[in-house]
This record gives structure tokens, sequence and C-alpha cells, in this order.
């Protein structure tokens, strides 16, 4: 039930239906004068009961308005008009009582229906005008009681055909006037309408917006967070595999050779440092990037000397860039190359690494390639180090992959495009 009737949705014209009921109500109850005219007949205090029904019945179908069922919503509007019609025909005044309800019913259609649908009852309901302004004209009375009041005792004494003519003009001055009003209320109520559609698309509009600011945010949280675990695992997980390695030779030699241990320690210690540094850096100070005022080559070189140095294993560069990249594109490489070969120092058993970095006129192309033990590509071996170069390699619009089989080494590819410069 709560589906087909809702409220009235729009408080300032619900209090003028009021008004316009009360206004009918006042003129419908009046006080009447006895006149001495045969064609004026008293009507009955049930018929008076029965129009103060009518009113009411009106007054209170305005407190719930039918929603969605077109065809209740017809029925409605008819039986505004039935009870309009009702009112006058048993209360009598329907020039002074009818135009107020006819406006009620025609408010209530212009909530109901589009412009076609209130301009239809618009008509309708001035047709009726003229229709009740013909039977107080031709003196008809359905009920014996009379539609329009009395004459004046002044206008009976002038001549039947300047009586007709005067009668004629005032019924076609209110036929008149009554189209104006008509007019005038469709125009008004389409007006409140248009603007509280406005505002109701403004404010979805508006939650929306808020809607699509909290995804955006959300995302770009998400994406930070990703940046972020990115970093630490880049770099952070560099020095703590470095330091693993320096601490398992230090304990080889332990035993052996103090010196050499003694060495290694020193060295797993200073990569602890550089480690607690760099998570210090990358929580406390994450609006700063730790590479952005470096160029590549210096960071590569500084790289591969501490791969040197950190691990038996033979690697073979060639850097070949001919112009400054940028920081994003910098750092990406970097912490792929970085991550790479953390990965070989862990787990590819290899003896020898190629690393090769070409930029050309349109593009950055990286390759890694170790002669380790390898892995089978169909095996779930995507870590987060693996992820991470992929990721980062995609938020430039790159292209990444990995060659690899069991016993035949890995190939790491990296492919980075770069923005056309024009001259």
């Amino acid at each position: 039930m709560s589906n087909i009737w809702r409220k009235h949705p729009f408080r300032l014209l619900l209090y003028l239906e009021w008004v316009l009921l009360g206004i009918a109500l006042l003129t419908a109850f009046s006080l009447r004068i006895p006149h001495s005219s045969p064609h004026f007949v008293s009507n009955s205090p049930l018929f008076n009961l029965a129009g103060f029904l009518c009113i009411a019945i009106l007054g209170v179908m305005g407190l719930q308005l039918p929603s969605n069922s077109k065809l209740i919503q017809q029925i409605y509007i008819i039986s505004g008009f039935i009870f309009s019609w009702l009112t006058i025909l048993l209360v009598g005044k329907g020039g002074r009582v009818f135009p107020a309800l006819l406006l009620v019913v025609l408010i209530r259609a212009c909530l109901l229906f589009s412009w076609s649908g209130r301009i239809f009852v618009a008509i309708l309901a001035y047709f009726s005008f003229l229709a009740v302004q013909v039977m107080s004209f031709l003196m008809i009375s359905p009920l014996g009681i009379p539609l329009g009041r009395p004459l004046p005792r002044i206008l009976k004494r002038l001549p039947s055909e300047e009586v007709r003519r005067v009668l004629f003009g005032l019924a076609f001055n209110s036929a008149l006037l009554f189209a104006f009003v008509l007019g005038f209320v469709l125009l008004l109520v389409g007006a409140v309408l248009a603007e509280h559609e406005s505002r109701a698309r403004l404010v979805k509009a508006h939650r929306r917006l808020r809607s699509y600011a909290l995804q955006i945010e959300n995302q770009a949280t998400l994406q930070e967070r990703n940046r972020i675990a990115r970093e630490i695992h880049d770099s952070v997980g560099h020095y703590l595999t470095a330091q693993s390695i320096q601490l398992e030779n230090t304990a080889v030699f332990l035993a052996q050779d103090q010196d050499k241990a003694s060495h290694h320690l020193v060295k797993a210690r200073q990569l602890g440092k550089e480690a607690l540094a760099n998570i210090r850096s990358s929580v406390a100070t994450l609006r700063t990037n730790s590479v952005q005022e470096r160029s590549l080559e210096l960071m590569l070189e500084q790289l591969i000397t501490d791969f040197k140095s950190n691990t038996n294993i033979s690697i073979s560069p060639q850097i070949n860039l001919i112009s400054t990249l940028s920081m994003e594109v910098s750092t990406a490489l970097y912490r792929i190359v970085q991550e790479a070969l953390t990965n070989i120092t862990k787990h590819s058993q290899a003896t020898k690494v190629n690393l090769n970095v070409e930029e050309t006129a349109d593009k950055v192309l990286l390759l890694i390639e170790d002669n380790g033990c390898g892995f089978n590509q169909s095996d779930n071996t995507t870590g987060f180090g693996l992820q991470g170069m992929e990721e980062r390699t995609a938020e430039l619009k790159g292209i990444f992959k990995i060659i690899s089989e069991y016993d035949q080494g890995c190939l790491i590819q990296v492919e980075i495009p770069l923005p056309l410069v024009y001259f």
C-alpha cells in the first residue's frame, strides 16, 4: 500500500489547496439573504451537510497522492471532478465555489501528470466552468438548487435584452479571467516542480560526485600503499638479503679465519644500518624519493658495486643512455634491477649475470640474464618481487617479460616507452 500512495511532496502547494478549499467552504455556507425570486430555492440542511462532506473529502484526498499506477492517478483526478460537481449541485453558488475546487483538482493533476496530462485536465476544468456558466445563464437547476445568484433588483428593472447583454458580458469576463487563472496555475506549479526536479538532480549529482571522490580517494590510498610496499620490499629486502649472505659468510669463517669473519660481520652490520635508515626514510619521509636526485647511471653503478662486494657472482653491465631519463622511469628501472639482482642472489645459484640498459629514440630496453637454475613458469612462482617489477612496468605503459626454464637460467625483459620530443 505504501508503494501506491505517498504523502503530498510540496507543503506550500498543500497549504494553497487548503486556502482554496477554505474559500470554497466559506462561500458555499455563507449566510443567505432571503429573496423573493421564484427561481431561488433554499437548499435543505441535508444538502448542506452533503456538500460539506464533499469539500472535506477533497481536502483529505490531498494528504495522499497516488504514485505509480496511471489508472489510479486518473481515477483520483476524476474523483476530484466528481466531488467538485457534487458540491455545487448540492449547495449551489457554482460561479463562486466551482473555480476554487477546480483549481485544487488542477494543482493535484500537475503533481501527477506530465505537461500533456496537465493541459488536458486544465481544458477539462475550463469546459466544466463554462458548463456551469451556461447552466447559470439558462437558470438550469439539476437538483432544484440554482447554480447562479438571483438577479439584483436593479437589473430586474432593465429590459430583458439589456439584462441578457449584461449577464453575457459578465459570463464572458468570468470565463476569460478563469482561463488566465488556469494558465497562471499551470505555469506556477510547473515552475515549482521544475525547481524541485533541478534541486533533486543537483543533490543526486552531488551524492554521485561524493561517491566518486570517495572511490578515487580509496583507490589512491590503495595505490599509495602498494607503492610503499614495493619501495620497502625492493630497497629493504635487498639490504636484508645482502646482510643475510654476510652473516652466513661470518658463520662459515668464524672457526677458520677470524679476520674474514670479522670483515663479513662488519659488512653485515653496515648493511643492517643501511636497511634501518632506509626503513626510516620510507616510513617517515614518504613525500621524498631517495633516488630522485641521482641519475640512473650513478645509481646502477653503486648497485653493481654493492652486488659485486656482497656476492661471488660476476656481473657484466652495459649501460647506454643518451639522455637524462625522467624520475619515474629512472626509479622504476632502478627498482627492477635491484629486485632482479636480489632474486638472483637468493634463488638462482647463478655464477654470471648480464645487465644491459639501452635507450633508443622512443623507448628504454632493460635485459637481465643469469645462468642460474631457472624455474618453471607454469609453477606458482610469482612472488611479491616479480609482481612489483611487473606493476612498475605497467604503470609506465611498458612491457614486462620473463623467460626461464629449469637449468636454463632466467631472462627478464623490460621495455618502457618514452614520450616523443618535438623540436
